[in-house]
């Protein structure tokens, strides 16, 4: 008589069992993590947006990063933040990402208050957010192909849709001809688009960008803002950080100045031509530069 599994692991009929994670533990759907009560489904603060700031604090220990911000990030928006060295631009990213918390007032993130998540909760919800570093962050001792796939490993996504997952976001940034290749072996700017596709690998909803431009010379920077570009036509929120005025000036679409913490500025543009060139503007106001130089 063939062997049969003991009732309690046997299927209910009609009912097929859902996959297993990395750690052999059921996934998970993040709607069947995140109860009712923790998502703002109605009511005033959905209607901010995708996220929302209300009154935000936040300190690290004595240090004030964040004080009384508030504002709201439309689906599908283009947000700039910029303003000088510890102005709060990676506080903010960080408070998205809820890899921070603030010390007073309320963060919404995709319908989802902060002060109600756990770390549970938090881990699901990170699928919907990608971010993107300034260092890059990648896994220096594997392929450009494993380090994409690594972001989709740690979800439990099986093998076979990880390949075609990571080809596809591969193709996206022009690197699927040097998947087999280790990050030390791309430029910069090759490496950053990596990180690229690494976050989006996972088709966040919100994608975090924190200085992703400022160890790039101005033509692997324009390539990089115009991938940012592509992301944003495909629906994804873009929030980006940066202190370069030029980027700012040429591609702000919406622009959030911040200083000492708080919200100097918060202006959002009626058209902005995405085909501009950061080079062609850096080399007309070097130009008049020069020519200032000439006259006195």
């Amino acid at each position: 008589m063939p062997w049969r599994p003991p009732p309690q692991l046997r299927s209910p009929p009609g009912r097929r069992i859902p996959p297993r994670g990395p750690a052999g533990r059921r996934a998970t759907r993040p709607e069947a993590v995140l109860k009712r009560k923790d998502r703002l489904d109605k009511g005033p603060l959905e209607e901010r947006g995708i996220i929302a700031f209300h009154h935000v604090d936040l300190a690290y220990k004595d240090q004030a990063a964040l004080r009384d911000v508030s504002f709201s990030v439309a689906n599908g928006e283009f947000l700039c933040l910029t303003g000088p060295s510890g102005a709060g631009k990676s506080s903010v990213l960080r408070l998205i990402a809820m890899d921070a918390f603030p010390t007073k007032g309320q963060v919404i993130v995709r319908g989802m208050l902060a002060t109600k998540m756990n770390r549970r909760k938090i881990a699901y919800l990170r699928r919907e957010v990608g971010f993107v570093f300034q260092d890059f962050r990648l896994l220096e001792d594997r392929s450009i192909e494993a380090n994409v796939a690594f972001a989709q490993l740690v979800v439990g996504v099986p093998a076979a849709q990880i390949k075609d997952n990571v080809m596809r976001v591969l193709t996206n940034v022009g690197l699927w001809d040097k998947r087999h290749r280790l990050p030390r072996q791309l430029s910069g700017g090759e490496q950053q688009r990596v990180a690229i596709a690494r976050a989006m690998v996972n088709r966040p909803k919100i994608l975090l960008a924190d200085e992703p431009t400022g160890n790039l010379d101005p033509v692997t920077a324009q390539g990089i803002i115009n991938l940012l570009f592509r992301v944003n036509d495909g629906g994804t929120c873009v929030v980006f950080s940066t202190h370069d005025h030029d980027i700012v000036k040429s591609f702000g679409e919406r622009v959030i100045v911040l200083k000492e913490g708080r919200i100097l500025s918060d202006e959002k543009r009626r058209a902005i031509d995405r085909t501009a060139s950061l080079v062609d503007s850096m080399y007309k106001a070097g130009e008049s530069s020069d020519k200032e130089k000439v006259h006195a």
